[in-house]
């Protein structure tokens, strides 16, 4: 099978993915970053009632005119209690911001724009329009409007909104469930014994927090040996959990020990490509069995952090229901490269912003597909085409983030 280039894998992974059909209704503490099912309409009016938007006194704007005379106070009119009573000529009613306005009374004079008398009136000292810092009711919404489509990502205004709207829960999206198996004879997990010639497993860590971060639901299989029931088992667990995908790391190359192929194969799992004209992140591999989509990532820590940025958050994003967002971005070279070979490189950088707000991309020095440290100081991959000619700093260039979360913000 030829390598494949990263755009057609990219195509026949993720932009042929659609959200899922699964959903869930949840409570609204537990809506963020969540996607809407169905439609929110309003429950209630808001507000319900004519409120007012200043701190002041409710009056009737024909007495807030020039000659200025003194109004007499008849009570007060406060959030959650209102006044029951009704304003008359040369009246005035205390009044908070969200009061109800009382009957008669048309407009608000703000506090500023009085002046209280020694018998405890009040003397307006500027005019007062007919409706001036009046709420009507329904100006937010109305009963039966609808305020959030189906597909809305759930941001935290849009869940107040459907709070104010009189809901308690809403229906969404269920998250994708994602299966992750590490493989490998050479792996130990985290404060394990180390044995002879064994290191210690981190990509399946850095993958689910790219899950998490995505939008889905981690299922940890943990650790296969180089044994094919072994990778088997996780394929069997991750169908019987019912999974969305099933991600296997490390494993997926061509050499004796490399077994996940083999195993797919015995599956019968439909492969869709093998190997992608990438550096890092060649031996990646994607298919199905029956409705589970399979990736199978390289295992080296770089590569299968690279591979599992351009392929498997964007996947994880479009089956929660996310929106899409640009897997590129451009900027400016922040030092000069060489001309590249025949597969696509993804550098892994550094950015800069600079006083003119252009996006500069400078390249780290060390780029070995094995190493970490370069990997979590890096905030984006600078991509060069196969084939690229040498390219000098200034010069346009195209960029991944790398954790969308962090972006450009601390470089601002």
């Amino acid at each position: 099978m030829s390598l494949l280039p990263v755009e057609e894998a990219y195509r026949r992974l993720v932009s042929s993915a659609s959200p899922l059909a699964r959903t869930e209704i949840l409570p609204l503490l537990q809506l963020s970053r969540r996607v809407l099912a169905e439609d929110v309409l309003a429950r209630r009016t808001q507000p319900s009632f004519v409120a007012s938007a200043m701190d002041g006194y409710a009056v009737r704007s024909a007495d807030a005119t020039e000659p200025f005379r003194a109004l007499r106070v008849i009570g007060e009119s406060a959030a959650g209690c209102a006044f029951t009573g009704a304003v008359e000529p040369g009246e005035a009613v205390r009044i908070f911001t969200g009061a109800p306005v009382p009957k008669g009374a048309d407009a608000v004079l703000i506090q500023e724009n009085t002046r209280m008398e020694t018998d405890g009136t009040v003397r307006p000292t500027a005019s007062v329009d007919f409706g001036q810092y009046v709420r009507e009711a329904g100006i937010d919404f109305v009963e039966g409007e609808t305020l959030l489509a189906n597909g809305t990502w759930l941001t935290s205004g849009a869940i107040a909104l459907g709070a104010s709207a009189g809901h308690t829960s809403l229906k969404v999206l269920a998250r994708p469930k994602v299966a992750i198996l590490a493989t490998g004879d050479e792996l130990a997990l985290p404060g394990e014994p180390l044995g002879d010639w064994q290191i210690v497993a981190s990509n399946s860590f850095g993958v689910a927090a790219m899950v998490a971060d995505a939008g889905g639901e981690v299922i940890d299989c943990g650790i296969a040996r180089d044994r094919a029931p072994d990778i088997d088992a996780g394929l069997t667990r991750a169908m019987d959990e019912a999974a969305d995908i099933f991600v296997t790391i490390g494993g997926a190359s061509v050499g004796d020990h490399d077994l996940v192929g083999k195993v797919f194969a015995a599956r019968d799992v439909a492969l869709d490509f093998w190997k992608v004209a990438m550096r890092p992140g060649k031996p990646l591999m994607a298919g199905r069995l029956d409705e589970l989509t399979i990736v199978g990532l390289p295992g080296n820590p770089a590569s299968s952090m690279v591979a599992a940025t351009l392929f498997l958050v964007p996947l994880v994003r479009r089956l929660a229901g996310f929106p899409d967002r640009p897997l590129y971005r451009h900027g400016l070279l922040g030092a000069p490269m060489p001309e590249n070979g025949m597969r696509t490189d993804f550098v892994r950088s550094q950015l800069e912003v600079g006083m003119d707000g252009a996006v500069r991309v400078i390249p780290m020095p060390r780029q070995d597909s094995s190493l970490l440290s370069t990997y979590a100081k890096a905030d984006a991959l600078l991509v060069r085409p196969s084939s690229a000619a040498p390219a000098s700093a200034g010069e346009a260039c195209r960029f991944v983030i790398l954790d969308e979360w962090k972006g450009l913000a601390e470089h601002n």
